[in-house]
This record gives structure tokens, sequence and C-alpha cells, in this order.
């Protein structure tokens, strides 16, 4: 058995801090304002806007633990708010992590097929809004239902430190890691990669969208596979790497290996959580429809937000004529 309070944990706790904090103060809002601008482009039916609002809620839903993760990490790891308040905690943290990955993969396969097949899928039951509100609901439900096994486990807090979540790798858990990775990251991952390959590929020999569309699509593709490869990546290739040494080493041997490599992990773990940052910035603001919705909100609170260029500006105060007039196809906000 490994002894958890050798752990080097005062080498990565003034990062930990530094990112969780600034995380939450500025995905906090972030994600509020999205939902919030996401809500109003659904009523005007928006299909891409469904994933969105659920990737915010569940971000808000992780949001709102992070003020116990600082002073978990500030206590060097000492968890002295309840077993429950840790499995709570512990469950909100997967179920944020493995939620955003399917949403987003949602979101690419919602381009993929918005732009390879625009008009095929045109009005079709595949791009509409009831088919993606079904979907963002069963995969809130699966894996939601997955995890609950959480609250079931005993030794969720290690007894000696009283850490939360970070008990010794077991052969369970170390085969459970491994599915993690495969079946919680690799697959999505694979599938994400084709789809924006797809993509690429479509809007380069496309004569239906202008440069301005085509640069749009582009970021958001490049934007959702960034987010994958700096958030998501990093944790799960550790997940993979610390079950692989469990089954090849000894135990003396994997508790040095535990001890060298427990900084790496959580920085990456707290890395995880950047894209509660990255989502709200990166998949809503990148688009001029939402731009402009939240410059309106801003003014009616008569604050003045820059939404672009003057010609932009006025046309987001013009009444939308009808749904023609508003997506393009290929953007974000096509039906």
């Amino acid at each position: 058995m490994c002894n958890s309070t050798a752990m080097p944990y005062e080498d990565s706790r003034p990062l930990l801090v530094a990112v969780y904090s600034i995380v939450f103060a500025v995905g906090l809002p972030a994600n509020f304002l999205t939902a919030t601008v996401t809500l109003v482009q659904i009523r005007r039916k928006n299909i891409t806007a469904i994933y969105l609002f659920g990737l915010s809620l569940c971000e808000l839903m992780y949001l709102s633990t992070i003020p116990l993760w600082i002073l978990y990490v500030q206590n060097r790891r000492q968890w002295t708010m309840g077993h429950l308040s840790c499995q709570v905690t512990g469950y909100i943290f997967f179920c944020n992590v493995y939620i955003s990955i399917l949403l987003l993969c949602c979101i690419s396969i919602d381009r993929y097929v918005a732009v390879v097949y625009a008009l095929e899928s045109r009005g079709k039951w595949c791009r509409c809004q009831t088919t993606a509100a079904a979907v963002t609901v069963f995969l809130f439900g699966m894996v939601a239902v997955i995890y609950c096994p959480v609250f079931f486990v005993k030794d969720v807090q290690d007894q000696v430190g009283k850490t939360c979540f970070e008990a010794q790798l077991n052969h369970n858990l170390a085969y459970y890691n491994i599915i993690r990775f495969f079946v919680g990251f690799s697959i999505p991952f694979v599938l994400l990669l084709f789809m924006n390959y797809k993509v690429f590929q479509s809007i380069k020999t496309s004569c239906s969208l202008n440069p301005a569309q085509k640069r749009k699509v582009k970021s958001l593709a490049i934007a959702v596979i960034s987010i994958f490869l700096v958030c998501f990546a990093p944790y799960h290739c550790v997940l993979l790497v610390r079950a692989i040494f469990f089954f090849w080493h000894s135990d003396d041997e994997r508790c040095k290996f535990e001890r060298s490599i427990y900084t790496t992990s959580v920085v990456f773990l707290c890395f995880s959580t950047a894209n509660a940052v990255a989502d709200p910035f990166i998949y809503v603001l990148v688009s001029e429809n939402a731009r402009r919705e939240i410059s309106r909100t801003f003014r009616a609170c008569g604050i003045q937000f820059p939404v672009g260029s003057k010609t932009e500006s006025s046309k987001g105060n013009d009444p939308p004529k009808s749904p023609k007039e508003i997506h393009t196809p290929g953007s974000e906000g096509d039906r």
C-alpha cells in the first residue's frame, strides 16, 4: 500500500488553485451568458444551439463545485466536508467530462451532416430540434446512470489522508481507466476527426459557401479538435499510462511511479476543466448571430458591446424577416 501522505501535494498546489480560480471566475459568467443566448437561439429554431445550451448547463453544474475543489487543494488534499459531498462533487466532475465530450461529438456530427449533406438533410428528422433535444436528454441520462455506482463505492476517500477520489489503483480501477480511455475518449475522438476531415474536404469544393462562411466552419472544427487535444487528451493519456504501469510492475515500483507522476496527473486533471472556459467563447462567440444577441442583452442593460463592423451592428438591430435571411448554408444557425 502506498502512503498517500507522501505524495508531493505542495508541488502543484499554487498552479491548481490559480487555474481553478480563473476557470471559476471566467467560466461562471461566460457559461451563464452562453446559456441565455443559446436559449434565445433555440426559440429561433437553431439546432446547434440545443447542444450548446446542454453544454452550458453541464459546465454550470460543474463550475458550482469548483470552490470545493479549491478548498480541497488548499487544504493539502484533506477533504473535510463529508463523505457525501465528496461523492457528489466527484460524480459531477465525471459527468461533466463525458457529457461534454459526447456533446462536442454531436456538434461535429451536426456540422458534418449540415455541410456534407446540406441539401439531403434539410428538413429531415436527423436535423431537427426534436432530435437534437432527444439526443441531448439521452446523453445526460446515460452518463448520469453510468456513474451512479460512485455513490455505492465505499473507498472514494482514503482513510489515511482523507483524499477525495484519489484512491490507490487496484485491478478493477485500472481496468476501468483503460475502458474510460478507449470508450470515453478514443472512440469519440476518432469519430470527431473523421467528421471534421470530411467537413474540410467538403468546404474546399463548395460553391455555395463564401470565404467568410468557410472560415467560420473551419474555426468551429479546429476549436472542437483543439479542446479535445488540450483539455481531454492529456488527462486520459495519464489514466492509460497509470493503468498499464500497474499491470506490469510490482507494488514498490507502483508506489514510486505514482509519486513521480502525481503532479502531472493532477495538473492534467485540472486542465481538463479548462473546457468550461473554452466552450462558450469558442462555440458561441465565434458566431455573428450570438454576438448580436449578446450585444442586444448588453444594450438592454445600458452597456455597449462591440458586435463587429457598423454594418453588422445595424443588421443586428433589424428584425429578422425570414429564416433564409438569418441562416446561411453551413453556418451555425442553418436548419
